[in-house]
Formats: C-alpha cells, sequence, structure tokens
C-alpha cells in the first residue's frame, strides 16, 4: 500500500510539473508569436490573472513546506509575501523619475505630496535593480529569523504560536497605514511605469513577468520536493509528529524548525516580488490577517503535506474567487468559510487526499 501511494504521488506530482511547465511556454509563446487578433492570443487581462495565481501558488507551496511538513501553522505568512511585494514595489516606484504627478525625479508622488524634503535612508538602494531583488529575499528572511529564533527558542508551539504570527502580520498592517512609515500609507505603492527600462504595461514584459512566475513556481516545488526528501526533511517531519521525541534523540528541534521557516519566508517573498508587477499595486491590506488565512485554506484545500496539493489549492480556491466575487460580491467569504468547514469535516486531505482514494480503488 505504501509502495503504491508513493507511485500515485511521483505520477501526480510528474503530472504537476507537465501542465505547469506546458502552461508557462504555451501562453507567452502564443502572445509573442501570434497576431492579437487570433484565437490563440490571450488577452493582456488573462495573462496577468493567471499569472497571479502562478504567485499565489507559489505562497501556497511556502506555507505547504513549514505546516505541512514541520507542523509548524503560520497565521501570518502573508507578512513574508507583503514585505517581498513592498521591495519590489519600491524598485518599481524609483524607476517612475520625472513622469510622475508631481514630476520629481528622487522622491516617489506620494512623498512630495506629503511634503517630505528628502528620500528616507530606508529607500536608498532601490533604484538598482540587484538591490530590490536581495531586499526581496533579505527583508522576509531576516524578519523570519528574527520572529522564528525567539519563538522557537522559547519553545513557543501549536496555537499560541499560530496567534503569535497573526498578531505580527496585524502589527505590521497598522505600522504600514500610517503615511510617517514613507511606503504610501492606506494607497501603498501604484502607477507603475518601467522595469529594467521596459514599459511595464507592454505585451511582451507581461509575457516575460508570466514566464518568470510559472519558472520560479517550478524551480521552488522540485527544491522543496528534494528538501523533503533529504535527511533535513525527515527530521523536519518527525519533528512535526513528534518534536518531544526528536528532541530526545539529540536534534536542536528549533534550529530546523527555524531553517525551514526562513526558507519558506523567502519563498514567499519571491511570491510577493513576481506579484506587485503583474498587479500593479501592493497597498497594506496584504498584511490583513484575512489574507494569511486564505493562505491556509488554499493548503488545506489542496491537500496539506503533499507540496502539489497547495498549487492545486490555490489555483482551484482563487479562480473560484474570481469568477464568484463577479456573481456574488457579498457571498464571497461565507462560501470560503463553508468550503473550509466542508474541507475539515469531509476532505481532511483535500483534493489530493480524494483523488489519491479514487485512484486506489480503480487499482484494487
Amino acid at each position: 500500500m505504501k509502495l503504491l501511494a508513493l507511485a500515485i504521488q511521483d505520477k501526480t506530482c510528474t503530472t504537476v510539473l507537465m501542465v505547469l511547465a506546458a502552461v508557462t511556454v504555451i501562453i507567452p509563446l502564443c502572445n509573442l508569436i501570434t497576431p492579437v487578433d487570433s484565437p490563440l492570443h490571450f488577452s493582456a487581462y488573462t495573462v496577468s490573472l493567471i499569472g497571479k495565481y502562478l504567485t499565489f501558488a507559489l505562497l501556497g507551496l511556502s506555507l505547504d513546506l513549514v505546516w505541512g511538513y514541520c507542523g509548524i501553522l503560520a497565521l501570518g505568512h502573508g507578512a513574508f509575501f507583503t514585505l517581498g511585494g513592498y521591495a519590489m514595489g519600491m524598485y518599481l516606484m524609483r524607476q517612475i523619475g520625472t513622469r510622475g504627478v508631481y514630476s520629481d525625479p528622487i522622491l516617489p508622488d506620494f512623498m512630495v505630496f506629503l511634503n517630505w524634503k528628502e528620500l528616507p535612508w530606508y529607500w536608498y538602494g532601490f533604484d538598482n535593480f540587484g538591490f530590490a531583488l536581495l531586499m526581496v529575499i533579505l527583508a522576509p528572511g531576516i524578519l523570519a529569523f528574527v520572529f522564528g529564533w525567539l519563538a522557537f527558542r522559547s519553545r513557543v508551539t501549536g496555537v499560541y504560536l499560530s496567534i503569535i504570527t497573526q498578531a505580527l502580520t496585524y502589527a505590521l498592517l497598522l505600522a504600514f497605514f500610517r503615511n510617517e512609515m514613507g511606503f504610501g500609507g492606506n494607497n501603498g505603492l501604484t502607477d507603475f511605469k518601467d522595469i529594467l527600462g521596459f514599459n511595464i504595461q507592454s505585451e511582451a514584459v507581461r509575457s516575460v513577468l508570466f514566464f518568470l512566475s510559472g519558472l520560479a513556481l517550478i524551480t521552488a516545488f522540485l527544491l522543496c520536493r528534494w528538501i523533503v526528501s533529504t535527511k533535513l526533511g525527515r527530521v523536519v517531519t518527525a519533528i512535526r509528529d513528534q518534536e518531544s521525541r526528536v528532541r530526545f534523540l539529540g536534534y536542536r528541534v528549533e534550529m530546523f524548525k527555524l531553517w525551514i521557516f526562513v526558507f519558506a519566508a523567502m519563498l514567499a517573498g519571491i511570491a510577493g516580488a513576481l506579484y506587485v508587477p503583474q498587479v500593479g499595486i501592493i497597498n497594506p491590506s496584504e498584511f490583513s490577517p484575512l489574507t494569511s488565512l486564505e493562505i491556509v485554506i488554499w493548503v488545506a484545500m489542496g491537500g496539506r503535506g503533499t507540496l502539489y496539493g497547495a498549487i492545486i489549492g490555490a489555483v482551484v480556491v482563487n479562480y473560484s474567487k474570481t469568477v464568484l466575487t463577479g456573481l456574488l460580491p457579498d457571498a464571497w467569504l461565507y462560501i470560503l468559510g463553508g468550503l473550509f468547514i466542508v474541507v475539515t469535516l469531509l476532505l481532511p486531505d483535500g483534493i489530493v487526499g480524494l483523488l489519491q482514494r479514487k485512484i486506489r480503488g480503480q487499482s484494487a
């Protein structure tokens, strides 16, 4: 039975990778070689929408690594995603230059409007793309390291850790809402023009961003799958199942937790950096605890502890959100809550678990 389960998982992984690779290559390729009026040409809205789904899938994958395999239910995981998004947004704002509403080559428009006299020190360097990419990884990574070091050394676990992570993202929400912080306040960062000197609204740039999102997701999936198959992954999984026993065997549990927590935060930051140029805005609402709760629902819906289940769950839930918010905008949150209850009670292993049970039944 175990060998059959492993075979099913390998086949599912291969299928998911093939679908992701096909989508990543075919959609940008069709847009680059077919005319606009061709039925094979995807609209800018469709490319941006699917690209957004790919970034959400990467975000869900990062949470599944830390929750599904290490047992850390981080209800504030969206904070790392948003920090990565702000790092990329700060670079994009510095590229506007004299084409802004207030035509200041140094200060972003919102700073000119608020009568700021000079650029804050923490904005220095964001006119350089390489520095911005470094901050995309370091900003969420450092926050995760500091938070994880304090929490795991104190042996905070379970629901207490979940509540603390949620408090962390809520504190960031309140801080970034303040105009004095220098991140655009309630409006956030928007009205981007260029990226690396290219028009961010052009079809070619949108296709490249889409391709990079798919490539990042595939690379992260393969890397995470490799990690969970190594000794490190086996120890982390053992910590999830029997933390006290692993500690008794001499392993420094807090270091294993910290490593996987920081790595997952960095993946979330990369997802945020790919998300921002495709949707054209980043604001403090992304820090909302509700956003982080939605990520948990994606992973639970797809199938926790499978990696590819998080990808499936993120795409299915967000596609449903796109459709249902158009048809029933006031009812979406109730539908989302109902889905979570149904999955928890009837599908504890998510969509992937249901599919695996059906395949086992057909093979019996």
